[in-house]
Formats: C-alpha cells, structure tokens, sequence
C-alpha cells in the first residue's frame, strides 16, 4: 500500500510540473475598451486593451483633406453596416498616415468602431484575432502600421487571407487599414524588369512582379500623402505651438522651425509637432529660470509650503 501511495504522489509531483510548463489559459479580451493591440504572454496570443489609446482629432491634421474626406466617408459606410472597403494608406514618411487612422477612432467610436493594432511580425495571427471578432456587435479596424515585407517573407500570405477571405468569407465587421512607405509594400528591383517576356506585342510581367503588386490590389482604396512644402510646414508648425499655448508667431519662431526641419533633413507633420513640443517646452522651461540660474517654483510648489 505504501508503495502504491509513493506513486500516487510521484505521479501527481509530475503532473504539476507539466502544469507548470504548459501555456497559462488567456483571459477573455476586455471588450469595454475601444483600442487593443495583440500581445503575447506564456507561448499565447491575447488582445490587450488600451486604457488611454492616443485620442488625436481630425481637426488637428492639416493639409490632408483629399485623403479625410476619402477615409472617413469609407469608415462612415463601415460603421454603418454597409460595403466598405480596406485601405491601403502610402507615401512620404510623418505626413499623418498612422495618425489619421487614430483620428478615426476618436471620431467614431462613439458609433462602435474598434480598433486592433497588429505589428508585421504577428500577422500570421490575423485569422484568430478575426474568429475573435467574428459574431461582435461593434465594427473592427485591424490597423498595421508601417508595414512592409522583405522579400523571402511570408507574413503576407497571412494578410492576404483576411483581406479576400479563403474558402471561408470574410467577416462582415473587420477592416484592414495599412499604413506603407512602399506602395507595393514590398522592395522592387531593376532587375524584375528583365523578368518579362516578349511573345509578338504581347507583354508578361514576371511571376515575382505579379506577387508583389497582387497583396496591394487587395485593397479596394489607396490614399497617397506627399512631402509638405515649406509654407505648409510652417502652418502646421505654428498650429500645433497654438495648441502648446504659444500663441505669438515672429520672424525668431519661423526662423526656429526652419531650423528644426533642416536638422531633420525633412518638412512634415511629425517634424512640425517635434519642433513645436521642443520650442514650447524649451520656452516654458526659461521662464522658470531666472538670471540667477535657480529653477523657480511650480505653483504646486508654492501652495504646499
């Protein structure tokens, strides 16, 4: 009998070491939050909820209002059950692509629009994350920011799924929203151009071509966004410092943003909200700081002493 409990309690030693290897049962997604981004914990996948997700509003983004007008009324359609499309949103590098993908769901949550950011390494996930999803009451964004493939990867085939469904349709509720530097989203060669075929008048692109080209038409709309030119930086730079509370705008200030843009070899949105957070926070800090070089109490400072 003593025997027979020493097994018993080997067995049940060993047991809990399996228990202790194998991957924790993932909670239920918090389906009160507006905003997710797929994580990973204990070998799992899992949507996280963003508590405070970046609440930027479409009044904020300027000198876009080609690609707003397209964009919102796609997601208008979405959120009201009807077609819509998945978009595709590519150019110049800080022209506001990713920010007004976040300006939409500010704009519309408040009409069930939810939004899930996936990074390219996780794509292969998508599947999952749209059976998630699936019998949902709310609309769902699948956002991928800068995304892009290298060639050799296959992540893509992955995205291709969702966005045209295989054997199984695709889900009434789920959108893919793409931001790209590349338009094709993957690296295109000189090379690829020898790849094609002459027969008569007849012209046939390579099959590496065709693959590259074919993830992007998945997409039913693409916006494209554009260098801003100086007198366009400038304005939004002198928006963004108003926002900041810097209300005065001279010849220093414009000097000042000029300069900044030339330090980061380019004019755009992003470059013009850096400068004004540098030039508003550096202002504010100066004023604390009188001729002696003591930092001058905040207010808070003062009312506890």
């Amino acid at each position: 009998m003593s025997d027979f409990e020493s097994l018993i309690a080997r067995a049940d030693t060993l047991l809990q070491r399996l228990e202790a290897l194998l991957p924790a049962p993932t909670e239920a997604p918090d389906w009160s939050a507006t905003a997710w981004r797929w994580q990973h914990a204990n070998g799992r996948g899992y949507l996280h909820a963003l508590l405070h997700p970046h609440r930027i509003r479409l009044a904020d983004l300027h000198h876009l209002d080609e690609q707003k007008a397209r964009i919102v009324r796609n997601t208008r359609q979405f959120v009201h059950g009807f077609p819509a499309n998945n978009v595709l949103l590519t150019g110049a590098r800080g022209t506001g692509k990713s920010s007004l993908v976040k300006a939409l769901l500010h704009e519309f949550s408040a009409d069930g629009l939810r939004l899930i950011e996936v990074e390219k390494q996780d794509l292969h996930a998508l599947p999952q994350i749209v059976e998630l999803v699936r019998n949902r009451a709310e609309r769902f964004i699948i956002f991928c920011d800068d995304l892009s493939f290298e060639a050799g990867e296959a992540g893509y085939k992955a995205l291709k799924v969702v966005l045209d469904g295989s054997l199984a349709s695709t889900s009434e509720n789920v959108l893919v929203y793409a931001t790209s530097n590349r338009r094709h989203l993957m690296p295109e060669f000189m090379q690829e151009n020898l790849e094609t075929r002459h027969l008569g008048e007849e012209i046939r692109p390579g099959d590496t071509t065709e693959e590259k080209i074919s993830l992007s038409e998945r997409f039913g709309l693409w916006l494209s966004f554009y260098a801003f030119d100086q007198d366009e930086y400038l304005e939004i730079a002198r928006q963004w410092l108003a926002d900041f509370g810097v209300e005065s705008w001279d010849d220093q200030t414009r000097r000042a943003a000029l300069q900044f843009s030339l330090s980061r070899g380019a004019r755009s949105g992003r470059v013009a909200y850096q400068f004004a957070r540098d030039y508003a926070g550096s202002r504010a800090l100066a004023l604390m700081i009188p001729a002696n070089g003591k930092v001058q109490q905040s207010a808070g400072e003062r009312k506890k002493d």
